[in-house]
């Protein structure tokens, strides 16, 4: 383990961003999000996906939101790019995966990049009723993990995941 986890009983990355990149048009994601929403009568002017996807719940929406979201980010993962923190990989401590992505297309990329057998929980969006930056989905990976908050460092590329970890009483890295 490099020195810079020794610190910690786990470590937990955000995927996107910090462990590989997903090959994701956002922007198309976004416009079959917008339609699932005006399909079903709902004004969605300047809304943008993340805005979408906090209305979600209230339009009674979610599950068919998720699909969408999915139907993007799956594929994109298959065809994701290692990012140099996953060399990181394997830690001597338990290593776990919290991600504002969906589960599905966070087991997609540590497939693909053969990082499966080192990451021994993975939370996504669609994983916990909660997502980034509310604190539940880092806590359920460290629970998955056997780990207290007060233990665990989390490591991610986003003020989303700097406020989660914050949130959850977590350290938190940049990369």
């Amino acid at each position: 383990m490099t020195g810079d986890y020794a610190d910690y009983d786990a470590v937990v990355f955000d995927l996107d961003g910090t462990l590989v990149d997903l090959a994701v048009d956002w922007d198309a994601a976004a416009s079959d999000a917008i339609g699932l929403f005006e399909r079903q009568g709902h004004d969605v002017a300047g809304a943008d996906l993340w805005g979408l996807l906090e209305r979600a719940d209230d339009a009674g929406l979610r599950p068919e939101l998720e699909a969408v979201l999915a139907d993007h980010e799956t594929p994109g993962a298959a065809v994701s790019t290692r990012l140099p923190h996953a060399d990181h990989l394997p830690l001597s401590v338990p290593t776990g995966v919290c991600s504002l992505n969906c589960e599905a297309a966070c087991r997609t990329a540590l497939d693909r990049h053969d990082l499966t057998p080192h990451v021994g929980a993975v939370i996504g969006r669609d994983s916990v009723a909660t997502y980034k930056p509310d604190p539940e989905p880092l806590v359920a990976t460290l629970r998955d993990l056997g780990v207290a908050e007060e233990r665990a460092l989390f490591v991610g590329d986003s003020e989303r995941d700097a406020v989660t970890a914050r949130r959850a009483g977590v350290d938190f890295r940049w990369v």
